[in-house]
């Protein structure tokens, strides 16, 4: 069975960086996506990073140049590195990867931007 654990969110004042980690245990096969969502409050929730089965990396404009998604696949562990974060950015973020047997989340971690 699969599961993914995430960390590294925490507080951070605007400006400031933190560095997300998903880990992910059990076997994966035929990974098609593997990404980063975020929801704030209020709101629903919005892809913020997607790493393709190609190797290509996706975001929305409202992050793009400011994170960056890697990964290391020795490891079965995916990164979201944030810089130049935002109060906007206040949101609980999740892990997602999907393979040819199914769609697996992340508990969710906070990630609290504010002075």
């Amino acid at each position: 069975q699969v599961q993914l654990v995430e960390s590294g969110g925490g507080l951070v004042q605007p400006g400031g960086s933190l560095r997300l980690s998903c880990a992910a245990s059990g076997n994966l096969f035929g990974i098609t996506i593997m990404g980063w969502l975020r929801q704030a409050p209020g709101k629903e929730r919005e892809v913020v990073a997607t790493f393709t089965s190609g190797g290509t990396s996706t975001y929305p404009d409202s992050v793009k140049g400011r994170f960056t998604i890697s990964r290391d696949n020795a490891k079965n562990t995916v990164y979201l590195q944030m810089n130049s974060l935002k109060p906007e950015d206040t949101a609980v973020y999740y892990c997602n990867i999907r393979d040819v047997w199914g769609d697996y989340w992340g508990q969710g971690t906070q990630v609290t931007v504010s002075s």
